[in-house]
């Protein structure tokens, strides 16, 4: 691959953020929405995701919409079957994210019938740590079955696994990348733990910084070697050296200009991590018209809010906007993690 010097990264990054905020801010385009399903009963009915499905079809043009449905296990919920024949039915491209337990041969038939074309399914280590991750003797097993399976079928348009690195796994990913590569995924997504407001997490877990220097070194240096291609996840702005080395494009969060979610009870969201803290509830899919709240609505995601305390002043502001909004403390105000000082000064 062709280096990219900082001063064309510079450029494209400047070009970017000219882009975020003349345009995408002002004229958002929805390219990801999210559903999240519950496993127990809600307040929302099959009917109601029906609902929503039919007008979210009505006013927008699905032909560029990423369906994704999640949540703590899309296939534990009851409907599932049915509401994915209907989405598929109105047209949406539509793929999930799964553990991957519940994927035998004919769950894996029946989800290229009903036409899904994407799938994530979580590996959280070796068989040890991730069954203790799960607290479920037999989960790997079953989750790399599944991966198999969705493989073989060779019907998916893209069948991915994606890892959330801590202390307890970051010695594993040499070994985890020849394990993942040769079920036949093609596709690693590898993100580090991180806690937020809404998902807060033992900081015993947590990289240090000479942790995530080995970890973007190894992403970096095996991204593109055959027969899988390595890439980082959509969280932080990293710097004018990794920025397009660990990933295919600069960072950008997409979050209330790209993407919305929508929660178990019908929240509307600018994202399935962000935290469900009444100010960044945009409304409700049982009360409101979910266009009318894209279109009107998500000021806070749209605007340079966070250009505040230790963001003021920073000389990266102007690409990286706050960072990623789901790591972003609310109480304090300033990013939760920010890579400066990490990956660069």
């Amino acid at each position: 691959m062709a280096i990219i010097t900082e001063r064309t990264k510079h450029k494209q990054m400047s070009a970017l953020a000219d882009y975020r905020d003349n345009i995408l801010r002002h004229t958002p385009v929805l390219h990801h929405l999210f559903i999240e399903l519950p496993v127990r009963p809600s307040s929302l009915g099959l009917d109601e995701y029906k609902a929503f499905l039919m007008q979210v079809k009505e006013d927008f043009d699905i032909s560029h919409l990423n369906l994704c449905f999640a949540g703590a296990e899309p296939l534990r919920y009851p409907s599932f079957f049915e509401l994915a024949d209907y989405a598929h039915n109105l047209g949406f491209m539509w793929g999930m994210t799964t553990n991957g337990t519940l994927i035998d041969s004919h769950v894996a038939r029946r989800l290229a019938d009903l036409g899904m074309s994407t799938v994530s399914v979580r590996i959280d280590g070796l068989e040890k740590t991730h069954n203790f991750f799960r607290q479920y003797s037999n989960a790997y097993e079953r989750t790399m079955s599944g991966i198999r399976e969705l493989v073989l079928l060779d019907v998916f348009k893209h069948v991915q696994v994606t890892t959330v690195v801590d202390r307890r796994n970051i010695g594993d990913i040499k070994r985890m990348r020849k394990i993942i590569a040769d079920t036949g995924v093609r596709s690693w997504r590898i993100m580090n733990i991180e806690s937020t407001c809404y998902a807060p997490v033992d900081k015993k877990l947590m990289l240090t910084g000479d942790e995530i220097k080995r970890l973007m070194h190894f992403i970096r240096e095996n991204r593109h070697e055959p027969p899988m291609e390595i890439t980082y996840g959509c969280s932080h702005f990293l710097g004018p050296k990794l920025e397009r080395e660990v990933r295919q494009w600069y960072f950008l969060c997409n979050a209330g200009i790209y993407t919305a979610s929508i929660d178990t009870e019908g929240n509307i969201l600018a994202c399935p991590d962000i935290p469900r803290r009444p100010e960044l509830i945009q409304g409700n899919i049982k009360t409101d018209r979910f266009k009318n709240v894209w279109e009107e609505e998500y000021k806070i995601f749209r605007t340079d809010y966070r250009k505040q305390g230790k963001c003021a002043d920073c000389k990266y502001y102007r690409h990286c906007a706050g960072d990623s909004f789901h790591t972003w403390d609310f109480d304090k105000n300033e990013p939760g993690m920010c890579m400066k000082g990490i990956l660069f000064k």
